[in-house]
């Protein structure tokens, strides 16, 4: 069947994201791609040029993904709103935990996969401060030293599973909440 580019690609993203979800980034090549979309790798390679590519775009649609799961942060404290967020991102990782774990650990230096990340955070910056009603830059260096650590924090978790998502959370709560020193 011919596809439009834009609904090819589509495609493309979705086998990709099926794939980086269920295998370490290593073990997924582009020639299974090609083959489970139905097309040939030249094919594949007109619309990704690299694995790295079509990687980059699965992220970047799973950051807009969760950018719009959590949407505003709603009602209730900035503690309620803080883990309600975190528990979307917490059910995203563990569902794509080879995805998250290759974006965080064997492409965090890439340059196309660090913006993603970078934009993301940006995005959480902005909504984050709204919603604690705080601004300048010491709280706007605050919320993204948050976001790092609550990164760092979740490869963690997902790599050694040496606590649970529980524990992480009200970790992560606190560690907002002390670091715009709203406690």
């Amino acid at each position: 069947m011919r596809l439009t580019p834009e609904a090819r690609r589509s495609q493309l993203v979705d086998v990709g994201a099926s794939l980086f979800a269920s295998k370490p980034y290593d073990e997924v090549a582009m020639e299974e791609v090609a083959s489970r979309a139905g097309i040939s790798r030249a094919l594949l390679y007109r619309h990704f040029s690299s694995k790295r590519d079509l990687f980059a775009a699965v992220h970047q649609r799973a950051t807009d993904q969760l950018l719009t799961e959590i949407g505003d942060l709603g009602d209730g404290t900035l503690a309620e709103q803080v883990a309600v967020a975190l528990d979307t991102h917490f059910d995203y990782f563990q569902a794509n935990r080879n995805l998250v774990l290759a974006a965080n650990r064997v492409l965090a230096t890439d340059p196309v996969v660090r913006a993603v990340i970078t934009g993301g955070f940006a995005a959480l910056q902005r909504r984050l401060l709204a919603a604690a009603g705080v601004d300048g830059p010491l709280a706007a260096a605050a919320v993204l030293a948050w976001l790092e650590f609550v990164r760092v924090m979740c490869v963690e978790w997902l790599a050694h599973q040496s606590f649970d998502r529980v524990q992480l959370r009200a970790l992560c709560v606190r560690a907002l909440l002390g670091a715009l020193d709203l406690e």
